[in-house]
């Protein structure tokens, strides 16, 4: 099988001294789908940041089918038929499919636009991977699934015959992941190569060929897929035993209701006439779902102060909240984890320390004559770093260093050990691995455990199956599905429902 790239002792060191990569070796052949896997801060995304050209590498070389070449810029990598898909999706949200498209590449004669001309090449491309989409739509108005496409389409269109996949099936349901994985197969049946960066090994499993392991910015092996399970995947990936769905406790419910939400209809967005009503009693946890701006997240919003632009009560311990600040909810007990850690969840201009110490730092026992004890809060934040497994050697040092999984442990971290009586977590192990969700899996169901409640916003399975005593869907803007025990449904009629396919009988 030939070789289509190779990398020989990658080593990236950034200006603070972090060593991200430590001489790390990676082939990739004709045709094949490779994974890359490893924990938080194990060096995937920086070694295809620099495969891309988004970074470039203090030594080693790269070859391109068996040439070596210097990458400075994603352009530049382009052109040798690389492309790459990110998480988060780089589209205008005002500019329709074609002109995202074709956006910097239009084709023109005599200073006119081509427009036909780049509608059949589009078509083309459409049908050969089916790959399906309204080319007329502005981006703005399509599903996170249909985005997606629109971002593969961007790199075929530019010829790339190698695609890097960062996270891919981060925010689709099972039957959007089964759409994408088709694709893949027929662009790998088509003669294309792909790497796959993910954290679900069940992907792995089901899709790739082979699987690269990287640990603490080193190379662990290369294996076979067929060849190695599951666990010993996780097993290479963490270096210990995982355990991904921990046996909760003989735990009875408090009829005593914690949270409630009466009639609540938005007052944005179309949905004024759709109402709201769930609750949440003392020791349970609630999980919201729905595929992307389905209307959960206005919930959260609502619960949290940062959107009062709703009719309908918001009673939080008998008390209504309607018009409470967010200083004030979290004096009454609530915590937070924001799903966009990078912009909500952490300050990325200030350090560990003061990130993971900011709820602590206006507190009486880490003041000491009217000034902020520093040596205490940097022993509880060292606390928290053993207890998080935060990959850091100080917790002095600017948090953008971090990995985002490692910024997410921050953010957990800081959040649970308030030991708030009601946690609001959004999406609170999206991106990081398999330690580490194990971590936070039990980190929250011990709070559980203390007659606390947690507010849980997913689209992950296994997060909701390890953690939710009930699901509530959401698609639209209302509820279409209430589901008590969620061991009596698969992710498959959980995506129906999400999707909007079904709804359950004897909701308005």
């Amino acid at each position: 099988m030939t070789t289509v790239i190779k990398m020989e002792n990658i080593r990236k060191i950034y200006d603070n001294g972090f060593l991200a990569n430590d001489n790390i070796n990676f082939s990739l052949n004709s045709g094949e789908i490779h994974a890359i896997a490893g924990e938080n801060g194990a060096g995937k995304s920086t070694l295809m940041k620099l495969l891309y050209g988004v970074e470039t590498p203090t030594s080693g070389k790269i070859y391109v089918r068996d040439k070596e070449v210097k990458i400075n810029s994603p352009s530049e990598s382009m052109k040798l038929g690389i492309g790459m898909v990110f998480q988060h999706f780089m589209l205008v949200d005002e500019l329709t499919v074609l002109e995202n498209i074709f956006l910097g590449m239009e084709k023109a004669k005599f200073n006119i636009l081509q427009k036909e001309e780049m509608r059949t090449t589009l078509i083309e491309l459409c049908d050969k991977f089916n790959m399906h989409v309204d080319f007329d739509t502005k981006c703005g108005d399509l599903s996170v699934s249909q985005k997606q496409k629109v971002e593969i389409l961007k790199v075929l269109a530019k010829n790339a015959t190698v695609l890097i996949f960062d996270e891919p099936t981060a925010v689709l349901t099972a039957p959007e992941s089964d759409e994408l994985f088709t694709q893949l197969k027929l662009l790998r049946e088509a003669g294309h190569t792909i790497v796959l960066i993910t954290h679900k090994l069940n992907e792995i499993k089901a899709l790739c060929d082979r699987v690269t392991v990287l640990r603490k910015g080193k190379y662990v092996g290369t294996y076979d897929v067929k060849d190695v399970t599951i666990d010993e995947i996780s097993r290479l990936m963490v270096g210990f035993d995982v355990t991904l769905t921990p046996t909760k406790k003989e735990h009875v419910t408090q009829d005593e209701v914690l949270l409630e939400l009466k009639d609540v209809s938005f007052l944005d967005g179309g949905d004024a006439a759709k109402k709201v009503s769930f609750n949440i009693k003392l020791g349970e946890i609630v999980c919201l779902t729905g595929v992307e701006g389905s209307g959960q997240e206005k919930v959260v919003a609502a619960v949290m102060g940062n959107n009062h632009k709703f009719e309908g009560d918001v009673i939080f311990n008998g008390i209504k909240i309607n018009n409470r600040s967010i200083a004030e909810r979290r004096k009454l007990g609530i915590s937070y984890i924001p799903a966009d850690r990078m912009g909500e969840g952490a300050n990325l201009k200030t350090s560990i320390l003061e990130n993971i110490s900011a709820h602590n730092i206006s507190k009486a026992p880490v003041k000491h004559l009217g000034f902020f004890n520093t040596r205490k809060l940097y022993k509880n934040s060292r606390v928290l770093q053993a207890d998080y497994r935060i990959a850091t050697t100080d917790m002095k040092e600017p948090i953008n260093l971090l990995s985002g999984g490692n910024i997410q442990k921050v953010v957990t971290a800081r959040e649970l050990e308030t030991n708030p009586i009601l946690l609001v977590a959004e999406h609170p192990t999206r991106g990081v691995d398999v330690g580490t969700m194990e971590l936070i899996f039990q980190k929250m169901n011990d709070l559980r455990e203390l007659g606390n409640s947690i507010l849980l916003v997913s689209t992950d399975w296994n997060e909701m199956i390890a953690l939710a005593d009930r699901i509530i869907i959401f698609y639209d803007g209302e509820i279409t599905a209430i589901i008590d025990d969620p061991h009596t449904i698969d992710e498959y009629e959980l995506g129906y429902y999400m999707l909007g396919v079904k709804k359950m009988e004897g909701l308005s």
